[in-house]
């Protein structure tokens, strides 16, 4: 039995979902996310939202999985400030549908001062409607200087909670700073970038398992949406305790998402 806490079903098949249950998958949260090009409007964004809020929801039932679903403007679309300040005009009535969460997966793309204002009107946002927050770090060679650029602009808001925000996208040379900072954070398993398999559990064997779990981050690029059965599958060749694999999978993403009152998934 496991959570998916980061997939981008919307790019996914209804027979990925099927898949997924038969693994054991109960529950699955969704990010808001670039639509691989720019919106041009609120429009598109508003319907988007109702694509994530309505008609996924309606998909994972069918394999008896809970949907759950992030909302925001997202980093490759940050640099527009006119744009993201019509958005989030727009984003307090999804808040309060009994599926979403937070707000996320916002961060930054580029690191342009456009892009930083965008997250901090994001982070602003969430506070003031008491929300969960999911960011999304930059990739490749900005992964160090943007998480460091990011966690620096968190620590700006005297009021935020570290333990109410997932870093995700952790990799073995951004994880120190992102727990010693005191959030959570999420390991997430491509084939190719970001974090395979086999380097998700060396990193759990350096760091332990507090406040860090595991995703897919599926979407419509090369990526797994079983990669958390199969990185419990390389947790068991290594001889590590099924307590410990269940604490990643499962517990650990419900005493974060748990925090939200409409995440229903208990321990």
């Amino acid at each position: 039995m496991f959570i998916e806490p980061h997939a981008h079903m919307v790019s996914r098949t209804t027979d990925d979902y099927r898949q997924m249950a038969l693994a054991g998958c109960v529950a699955i949260s969704e990010p808001a996310f670039w639509a691989g090009f720019d919106r041009l409007s609120p429009d598109g964004f508003e319907g988007y939202f109702r694509h994530l809020t309505e008609f996924e929801p309606n998909r994972a039932a069918q394999f008896g999985i809970q949907h759950y679903a992030w909302v925001c403007l997202n980093p490759k679309e940050g640099e527009d400030r006119k744009l993201a300040s019509e958005v989030l005009k727009r984003m307090p009535k999804y808040l309060e549908l009994p599926n979403v969460i937070g707000v996320g997966e916002i961060g930054l793309n580029r690191v342009t001062q456009n892009e930083l204002a965008t997250f901090s009107d994001h982070v602003s946002f969430a506070l003031e409607h008491n929300q969960l927050i999911l960011i999304h770090t930059p990739h490749l060679e900005d992964k160090y200087k943007g998480t460091k650029i990011t966690i620096d602009a968190l620590l700006k808001f005297q009021n935020l909670d570290p333990g109410r925000v997932m870093m995700d996208h952790a990799e073995e040379h951004t994880i120190d700073m992102i727990l010693q900072n005191g959030f959570c954070t999420g390991l997430t398993l491509y084939p190719e970038t970001k974090v395979s398999i086999p380097r998700a559990a060396d990193i759990i064997e350096m760091y332990g398992a507090d406040r860090i779990y595991v995703n897919s981050a599926c979407d419509w690029g090369h990526s797994l949406p079983l990669a958390v059965p199969q990185f419990m599958m390389e947790m068991r060749r290594r001889g590590h305790p099924e307590s410990l694999i269940h604490r990643l999978v499962y517990e650990n993403p419900i005493r974060f998402m748990g925090q939200s009152p409409k995440f229903r998934v208990k321990l």
